[in-house]
């Protein structure tokens, strides 16, 4: 399994609900169009309005390579920049869990 987790902060309220309208079009196409993509889920981070953040698993690297060359996550990354003023990001390596195969 490979995963991440990213926070993103928000320039403003408006930019916020764009952002929020943007992630609902591209989950929609990573449900249709991607098997190796095990979880996708973005959240809402309670008292922080701003931010979002984003819980990724996918099958092993090649499906998140697979999902960083798809049509839907190239136009995510390409519109979100005027959205966000600030993306961190967490790589994961596994240690245990339940539903996994570690």
């Amino acid at each position: 399994m490979f995963g991440l987790v990213v926070r993103f902060t928000c320039k403003d309220e408006a930019s916020a609900e764009a952002f929020d309208q943007l992630v609902a079009e591209t989950i929609e196409k990573i449900r249709d169009r991607e098997p190796g993509t095990l979880v996708y889920a973005s959240h809402r981070v309670d008292g922080q309005p701003l931010q979002r953040i984003f819980y990724e698993l996918y099958r092993d690297r090649a499906a998140f390579d697979a999902h960083e060359q798809q049509p839907h996550t190239k136009h995510f990354l390409g519109v979100r920049g005027e959205l966000l003023s600030s993306v961190e990001v967490d790589w994961l390596q596994l240690q245990s869990g339940k539903g996994t195969d570690a």
